[in-house]
């Protein structure tokens, strides 16, 4: 269920069919785009106003997003490449597929808007393997707007022009990386590419390219509708906005929750609902399983922004909050996190195929009651030799919660291999 309180994806949700292109016209939909293409807006005053919103990648880098559309050769003699990353594929993931769902013509009209501010011709939304019925939706949805004259040749009459196609994957975390990404959408093995050259000077086809989140490109029409200082004001300084939180977990209403950036975490998690069964909360993950977990003690006095989740030791990520209660097993969960890193490892580095498959094996170890004190320091070794050291940020992703759990709840690794059970559930 998607659940919004500020309505900027996806303000549709009120709307009967919401994902419906009757439905995001009387919102007002696509009259940025007709405005922005018919008065010949400057692409420098647009990317000015992106740049004023505070916008930054919401995929999990958190990159601004108006600097990234500056990077993009607007006079390159040649065709370019709009790319959107609807690839969330990380544990505690759903926004992306939410947004969609209901409403996937604003999707399409926030690419719009940026193929004609960096001068591309063709896109590509490039859709996880495993939301085949969200794919639908967004084929129908590009149906409706090639029909109604909103992508395609001369748009609005003018000398426009541009094509967008769904490019659906096959479940692999790692496309969720934007060079493995835009290898798949050649048809190649998705692996991450050694950078630099960055898709900006050498992308899709080797052609200059701009990668950005589906939340991202959703955002675009509100921020040029209302401009980039309005929608700064929304969020806190460094963290303009909105922001979707994917809330999962031990929560009586799990969820997406579309809310200000730089809301606090105790009433973020008080509109899921609370920690179900009115038990205590123990520890929340904030922005997926490649952030850092972190104790109640030190989310509860946190705000879920990019500099506000720094200071209490983790980070925003795509905003992917699980939330765990006292009954859950610390050492259980990482085993989890741990096997799904390690099956997700495209192999193409060592320390990260490798060292993936050794904490894996590790903590499992220790969960079937065979662990050794020694254990953890190797557990830790491991890590910090898998991080910084591969092409893409999948090895560090799989070393932060290793890293952090051993951090923080260390008694309940020591118990276990002393005990070989655990001290929560047995």
């Amino acid at each position: 269920m998607a659940t919004s309180i500020n309505e900027v994806c996806l303000r549709t949700l009120g709307q009967p069919d919401p994902h419906t292109l009757d439905s995001y016209i009387r919102l007002g939909g696509y009259a940025e785009l007709k405005r922005i293409v018919t008065t010949k807006v400057k692409a420098t005053d647009i990317i000015t106003q992106v740049k004023l919103s505070g916008l930054r990648g919401r995929g999990g880098a958190g990159f601004p997003t108006g600097l990234k559309w500056s990077f993009m050769p607007r006079y390159f003699d040649g065709i370019k490449y709009l790319v959107c990353n609807s690839d969330e594929g990380e544990p505690g993931t759903f926004k992306d597929r939410d947004i969609i769902r209901y409403n996937p013509h604003q999707i399409i009209e926030g690419m719009a808007i940026a193929a004609y501010t960096m001068g591309t011709r063709v896109g590509y939304n490039y859709i996880h393997g495993e939301i085949w019925e969200d794919y639908q939706f967004f084929e129908a949805a590009l149906d409706e707007a090639r029909a109604a004259g909103y992508l395609g040749e001369n748009l609005f009459g003018t000398n426009f022009s541009f094509d967008l196609y769904a490019a659906h994957g096959y479940g692999a975390y790692i496309c969720g990386e934007e060079t493995a990404l835009i290898e798949s959408i050649e048809g190649k093995k998705g692996q991450p590419r050694f950078k630099p050259p960055f898709p900006a000077s050498y992308g899709v086809f080797g052609k200059p390219t701009t990668v950005n989140n589906t939340e991202s490109f959703a955002s675009i029409p509100w921020i040029l509708q209302h401009g980039g200082e309005a929608f700064e004001a929304l969020g806190v300084a460094n963290s303009g906005g909105t922001k979707i939180f994917s809330v999962s977990g031990h929560v009586e209403k799990p969820g997406n929750f579309e809310v200000n950036m730089g809301i606090p975490f105790p009433e973020l998690l008080e509109m899921a609902g609370g920690v179900w069964k009115g038990r205590k909360l123990k520890a929340v993950i904030p922005g997926g399983p490649s952030t850092a977990v972190m104790p109640a003690a030190a989310i509860m006095g946190a705000t879920m922004d990019y500099d506000g989740l720094a200071k209490a030791g983790s980070s925003l990520g795509a905003g992917s909050m699980i939330v765990m209660d006292e009954t859950t097993c610390m050492v259980k969960a990482l085993k989890r996190l741990s096997y799904f890193f390690f099956e997700e490892s495209c192999g193409q580095c060592t320390p990260c195929r490798e060292g993936t498959g050794w904490l894996y094996r590790v903590v499992k170890r220790i969960v079937e009651g065979q662990g050794k004190m020694e254990d953890l320091a190797l557990l830790t070794d491991v890590s910090h030799n898998i991080s910084g050291r591969t092409i893409c940020a999948l090895g560090d992703a799989a070393a932060v919660p290793v890293l952090s759990f051993i951090k923080h709840f260390r008694p309940e690794f020591e118990y276990y291999i002393q005990h070989g059970k655990s001290m929560v559930n047995g």
